[in-house]
């Protein structure tokens, strides 16, 4: 049976993201239906997913969070792992968490494949019976 998926993108870190996104589109299935949502940061990814969550059968939630010198990479990190775990267990929907948090852009730029990782466990969670 057709599935239908969610995701989304934040593209702050556009090299980044475009990683992420390929790698996970390499492994969903080509026959079922993929929608993209692109959103700034990876503050709105929550919200986005929380807003379709009837629509769709799996979500992906994508994008980087690099370490600056400020204390707002441990927040934004948190509340956005915190949200979507919420989210996922509230409406017992599988949203893999792609969005990877780096000490800086060198760490980055070797975790971009960790789309696939978080395509993987959706499909893991949607094939349970």
């Amino acid at each position: 049976m057709k599935k239908k998926f969610l995701i989304v993108i934040a593209d702050y870190y556009k090299d980044i993201s475009k990683g992420l996104l390929k790698s996970s589109l390499d492994l969903l299935p080509k026959n079922d239906q993929i929608m993209i949502i692109k959103v700034p940061g990876v503050f709105e990814i929550p919200v986005t997913i929380s807003k379709n969550i009837r629509k769709y059968d799996g979500f992906l939630a994508l994008g980087c969070v690099i370490k600056g010198q400020t204390p707002h990479f441990d927040f934004i990190s948190q509340s956005s792992t915190d949200a979507i775990m919420k989210l996922a267990i509230e409406s017992k929907k599988p949203i893999g968490n792609g969005i990877i948090t780096c000490l800086n852009m060198k760490q980055a730029l070797v975790r971009k494949k960790k789309g696939r990782e978080a395509a993987e466990a959706v499909m893991s969670v949607l094939s349970q019976k």
